[in-house]
């Protein structure tokens, strides 16, 4: 028996709604629901355009407001102890404020590198490791978008990048060391991922791992 299912859906929106209702959220023209509202329609949308167009299992995970690699590490605890311990910022802000430097309730601080996403004109936010890195699941969007879709009756496939490529993906921060050393601490972590999904209902899960396709 054969299932349809695709690998990720465009989230900017048929008219750029997305990138609208970002740059009016950073201007201070809208306020953080109405951009939560925005993501939340688009979504909706996709998922209904994709099922009437015969996919069965539907992608969530593949909307984000900035970055998928950057939607990981907030969930995996990877926050730069610069954007800590600002009282004023929500967990939103904190999310913009790595990616651009700045957000509404955040003070200011040097934003994460971007960088081409492989060989591409897509850019990434890159996730920054120290020898001391601790992983540690602290992100629930994931989960809420999946409990959002099956709620609407859909049957949905989760997608999440991989441990491999988002560590060789990421930068050293301090001493050297090899990237790949921090897996172990990384894998338990994304074990509590699948479980957590598996509770949720779901019964399959897309970890994309491009950097395996490298030399």
């Amino acid at each position: 028996m054969t299932t349809l299912h695709n690998l990720g859906f465009p989230r900017i929106g048929a008219q750029r709604e997305l990138k609208k209702a970002l740059e009016a959220y950073w201007n201070g023209e809208i306020d953080q629901a109405s951009l939560l509202q925005t993501g939340k329609t688009l979504r909706q949308q996709n998922w209904a355009l994709q099922k009437a167009a015969g996919i069965e299992l539907l992608p969530v995970g593949d909307f984000s407001f900035y970055d998928q690699i950057l939607d990981m590490s907030v969930m995996l605890g990877a926050i730069p102890q610069r954007f800590r311990g600002d009282d004023k910022a929500t967990a939103l802000d904190t999310y913009f404020c790595m990616a651009r430097g700045r957000a509404p309730s955040t003070t200011p601080a040097a934003a994460c590198e971007m960088t081409k996403w492989f060989d591409t004109n897509y850019h990434y936010i890159v996730p920054e490791f120290s020898r001391e890195q601790s992983f540690q699941l602290t992100g629930n969007r994931l989960f809420e978008e999946v409990d959002e879709a099956l709620t609407l009756g859909h049957k949905v496939k989760p997608v999440i990048p991989g441990p491999l490529t988002y560590l060789w993906l990421g930068k050293i921060r301090g001493d050297s060391f090899d990237k790949l050393s921090l897996l172990d601490k990384l894998l338990p972590v994304y074990a509590e991922i699948l479980q957590r999904l598996q509770a949720q209902g779901i019964d399959w899960v897309q970890i994309d791992e491009p950097i395996l396709a490298l030399d």
